[in-house]
């Protein structure tokens, strides 16, 4: 298994989210309005088989578990046919057994999501804040500071910046990149 990056330059600070309305493992379809009365949205691209999105699944549980204002969002992008541990059925499992515990686990079956957000990796973490009736992104990297599945991290560092988002405060922030399993893109 090979780690990968996210990328630096998939969408810039203060880029609007792009807008996606994708199937959730509670039976219902979510759009980014949805989330509209959250001052800050956590998008992560994840999944269910790699190692590294499974060692973030405790932050991110915590995360959604720990703000009214700020909702996260997991998104498997993964081509569920070559990697069926990331099927729509598994990621109903994985909520139902209590392993994931987001504010929403959406299913992107196209990877047009993924696509348009410029993820590469599981997890691939973009947080963005409400301004002026939008998402823009604030950060695009990082949960902490453990950066192998087999490391405990010592820094949170994504609450600290959902906190200063919470706080109104700029972030400008260096983009510190996520590391993780390739997104599994379907062969063209």
């Amino acid at each position: 298994m090979v780690a990968l990056d996210s990328e630096a330059d998939a969408l810039d600070r203060g880029d609007a989210a792009p807008a996606f309305e994708l199937p959730g493992v509670d039976g219902e379809t979510h759009a980014l309005d949805d989330f509209a009365d959250s001052d800050a949205l956590l998008v992560v691209f994840t999944c269910n088989h790699c190692p590294y999105a499974q060692a973030k699944f405790d932050e991110l549980n915590a995360l959604a578990a720990e703000y009214d204002d700020a909702a996260v969002v997991g998104i498997n992008p993964n081509d569920a046919e070559a990697y069926p541990e990331d099927s729509f059925e598994t990621m109903v499992e994985y909520v139902e057994d209590g392993r994931v515990q987001y504010d929403a686990y959406l299913r992107d079956e196209s990877q047009e999501v993924a696509a348009a957000y410029g993820a590469t990796c599981t997890p691939d973490p973009f947080l963005f804040a409400r301004e002026d009736g939008e998402f823009r992104l604030a950060y695009h990297g990082r949960l902490d500071d453990a950066t192998n599945p087999d490391d405990e991290p010592t820094e949170r560092e994504m609450k600290h910046i959902i906190d200063r988002v919470l706080a109104g405060e700029t972030v400008d922030d260096e983009f510190l990149p996520s590391r993780g399993c390739s997104i599994k893109w379907k062969d063209d």
